[in-house]
């Protein structure tokens, strides 16, 4: 299926949350303390000529624009249905974001993505590969489409059950052959700064040294877990939730779930990743949900699961090895020791 896209005005939003409802405080000050040991200082109000506040400060209570999406048509597998979990709802995982190159605060790339230009867009599979690729924006939509519902764990702790729509990582690789040489996956984010301020403020963007980056060894590529989204709720991604085509890979931690995608680039050794250059002794490679590794600086026995409600309606819920996906993924990891290779 081929799918145009038109950016325009659709509705009023009603994305606001703040952030004390599904994340503790003492999490959400401790990623910003990386921020403030690099000698960046505080990220708020004190970024001259950039936006920190939510979307309705943005636009203003009767001037609220919302990047348009489109209807997409796929199936929904039995395999990778809900399962009984209540979904997050849409506001919630629209609005409630991680995505540094938009500003830091959750509320920032729903306020500050609005204008984001996902059409054209170039994606290249290449490295060691057969044949490579160059796929446009229409193309990201002709493979076979499917919806599943994952759960997306966060390294903060906090959690949501989302029903993305795309296409298993494993079959734009097989398109593209892979070369015997190859034994690693890196994936890149889009780097625009006239589209991105916090590419171009360092302040905004987190100290994250851009282009964001991210890996895979190849044999978490090809599991039938990792996959491709081009849509979220049955439409096409909205840019604060990684438009046009994100990776999704369940049993690790959000970070890893690169999105806006430009690159996917077989290679022969281990590529580097954004949040591991930033604090290696934090955020490793691997970056499995696993419970039995803390965080230098919390917990992560336990999270918070984001439900249709607020603060006292979250529900505190103890994590599981591999974020529950230990019967798909876990063969994957015999014999290495996961609390070294975290």
């Amino acid at each position: 299926m081929s799918t145009k896209f038109t950016r325009g005005i659709l509705k009023q939003a009603s994305w606001q949350m703040k952030e004390s409802e599904v994340t503790p405080q003492e999490v959400f000050k401790s990623r910003r303390q990386i921020i403030k040991a690099m000698g960046l200082g505080a990220i708020g109000a004190s970024l001259p000529g950039h936006v920190q506040a939510g979307l309705f400060d943005l636009f203003g209570e009767d001037n609220k624009e919302v990047f348009a999406t489109s209807p997409l048509t796929y199936t929904q597998p039995a395999a990778f249905s809900a399962g009984g979990q209540e979904l997050t709802p849409f506001d919630k995982v629209s609005g409630h974001n991680n995505f540094y190159e938009f500003g830091t605060d959750k509320a920032d790339p729903a306020a500050n993505a609005q204008g984001f230009k996902v059409e054209p867009w170039v994606l290249r599979v290449e490295g060691e590969v057969d044949t490579p690729l160059t796929l446009g924006y229409d193309d990201l939509y002709k493979f076979a489409l499917e919806e599943r519902i994952y759960r997306l764990r966060c390294v903060e702790a906090w959690s949501m059950v989302i029903p993305w729509v795309g296409f298993p990582l494993a079959t734009i690789l097989n398109k593209a052959g892979i070369k015997p040489e190859g034994k690693y996956v890196a994936f890149e984010t889009l780097f625009d700064r006239s589209q991105m301020p916090g590419q171009r403020n360092r302040l905004m963007g987190g100290g994250i040294h851009y282009p964001y980056v991210e890996g895979l060894t190849l044999g978490e590529a090809m599991n039938e877990l990792s996959f491709l989204a081009v849509g979220l709720y049955g439409k096409t991604l909205p840019p604060q939730n990684g438009a046009p085509i994100r990776l999704v890979v369940p049993w690790k931690y959000g970070f890893k779930s690169i999105k806006s995608i430009v690159t996917i680039k077989v290679t022969q050794r281990q590529p580097p990743t954004s949040w591991n250059q930033l604090a290696p002794h934090e955020y490793g490679f691997l970056a499995n949900v696993n419970p039995q590794v803390d965080h230098p600086r919390w917990s992560q026995a336990s999270e918070r699961r984001i439900g249709p409600g607020g603060l006292f309606s979250a529900t505190r819920i103890p994590t599981e090895m591999f974020n529950g996906y230990g019967e798909q993924v876990a063969g994957l990891y015999q014999g290495v020791d996961l609390r070294k290779y975290y």
